[in-house]
């Protein structure tokens, strides 16, 4: 078990081991969330982390003749 301290600035730093085992980088956003009587830091992942996720999924849209319309489409 890893232990950390809060700082007087109410800081406190992730040790290597645990950026290394969730692939954190410096700058990255994360979530903070209170759970009943602790802390959870959840990384916010980049909107390219989904891509591929509905794989399968029927992405054809007709066109809506009313959206073309004075366009000259």
């Amino acid at each position: 078990m890893t232990y950390v301290a809060l700082s007087p600035k109410f800081q406190i730093v992730i040790p290597k081991g645990v950026r290394k085992a969730l692939n954190l980088v410096a700058g990255q956003r994360m979530e903070a969330r209170v759970v009943g009587d602790h802390v959870e830091l959840v990384p916010e992942l980049p909107i390219t982390s989904i891509r591929g996720m509905c794989r399968g999924i029927n992405t054809d849209v007709p066109n809506d003749p009313e959206v073309n319309q004075g366009r000259g489409l």
